[in-house]
C-alpha cells in the first residue's frame, strides 16, 4: 500500500494545486472534496483505511489549504481546476466525495463525464432547496440583489467566530468537546493569507449559481443513478435535514446513514464514516465486477 503523500502540480494557467494521493494507482479512484472552511486535511482520518481499497486523491481546493489562488474564482473554474488534476494524473472511473462547497465542484465533473462516475459520497452536501432553511435569509437576499450592505449580511461568518461556528454550532456539547480549536485556528489562519477572504466572498456570491443549476442536477440524478452514500452529520446548522430526505427521493437506492454528528462530520466520527465508505466501495466494486450495475440504476428510476 502506497501512504499518503502530500504532492503539488502546476496547472495549464500556473496555478498550484496541492493534493494528497495515497493508495495503489491500479485501484478504484476516490476523490475526496472537502467544502469550507477546511482542506485535504478534512480527510486525514479516512484516507489510511480508503487507501487500502481505492486510490485515494484528496485536493486542497483552489484557495483553501496550500493551494494557490486562481486568477477567477467560480465553483466551475475549481471545477475545471480538479478535472485538470485528474487528467494529467490520468485518472479514469472514480467515485466523488461531495461536502459542502465541494459539491459543486464535484457534481460539475460528474456532470461533465458521467461516464466516469462509479459513485457518489455525499456528506452534508446541497443539491435541492430543501437544504436552504431560514439561516439562508441574508444569502438569498444577496443573490438576488448583490449590494454592499447585503454582500455584507451574507458574509458575517467570515470571522474567527463564523470560522469556530462550522465546527460547533448546533452541535451537543460532548460531540463538540471532542474537536480541538487547533483545527479552527489553522483555518482562520490560512484564511488570513492574501486573497484568500476574497475567495471566500467571490464564493458565496457563486453559490447562487449552484442554487440555479439544481434543475440540470435533480435530471442528472434522475439519468444516471449513480450508486451512492451518504453519510450526514444531523446537527448541522447550515444545511437542513430536510435535505436528507431530498436526496433520498433523487436516488431511491441511496444508503443513508444520520450520524450523531454536525456539518463537519469527519472531525468526530471518521473511524464510522470510513468504515461505511470501504464497504460501499467494496460492495459495489463487486456488483460492477458481477454485472449487477446495469440493474441497480434500472431498480432506481
Amino acid at each position: 500500500m502506497c501512504p499518503a503523500t502530500p504532492q503539488r502540480l502546476r496547472l495549464s494557467g500556473g496555478t498550484e494545486l496541492s493534493f494528497i494521493r495515497a493508495g495503489e494507482t491500479s485501484r478504484p479512484v476516490v476523490l475526496l472534496l472537502h467544502g469550507f472552511p477546511n482542506s485535504s486535511r478534512m480527510f486525514r482520518e479516512v484516507i489510511p483505511q480508503l487507501s487500502q481499497i481505492a486510490h485515494v486523491i484528496a485536493p486542497d481546493l483552489p484557495g483553501f489549504g496550500q493551494s494557490d489562488v486562481l486568477p477567477r474564482v467560480s465553483f466551475p473554474d475549481f471545477g475545471e481546476a480538479i478535472r485538470e488534476l485528474l487528467d494529467r494524473l490520468e485518472v479514469g472511473p472514480r467515485y466523488v466525495y461531495l461536502h459542502d462547497f465541494g459539491a459543486p465542484v464535484g457534481l460539475h465533473i460528474a456532470m461533465n463525464a458521467p461516464e466516469q462516475v462509479l459513485g457518489l459520497i455525499i456528506q452534508n452536501a446541497n443539491a435541492h432547496r430543501t437544504g436552504l432553511g431560514p439561516e439562508w435569509a441574508a444569502t438569498q437576499a444577496f443573490w438576488a440583489d448583490p449590494s454592499p450592505e447585503n454582500e455584507a449580511a451574507a458574509t458575517t461568518h467570515l470571522t474567527f467566530e463564523g470560522t469556530r461556528d462550522q465546527y460547533v454550532a448546533g452541535v451537543p456539547r460532548d460531540v463538540a468537546a471532542r474537536i480541538p480549536a487547533e483545527y479552527w485556528e489553522e483555518d482562520w489562519r490560512i484564511m488570513c493569507l492574501p486573497g484568500r477572504t476574497e475567495v471566500q466572498r467571490a464564493l458565496v456570491a457563486d453559490y447562487g449559481n449552484h442554487v440555479a443549476r439544481f434543475d440540470a442536477i435533480a435530471e442528472y440524478l434522475a439519468r444516471r443513478q449513480p450508486p451512492s452514500l451518504m453519510v450526514w452529520g444531523r446537527h448541522d446548522a447550515f444545511f437542513d435535514l430536510a435535505e436528507v430526505l431530498s436526496w433520498m427521493r433523487a436516488l431511491p437506492r441511496m444508503e443513508t446513514h444520520v450520524l450523531d454528528a454536525g456539518h463537519l462530520l469527519l472531525e468526530t466520527h471518521a473511524a464510522e464514516a470510513a468504515a461505511l465508505i470501504f464497504d460501499f466501495i467494496r460492495r459495489t466494486n463487486q456488483q460492477r465486477e458481477c454485472g449487477e450495475y446495469d440493474r441497480y440504476r434500472q431498480d432506481g428510476r
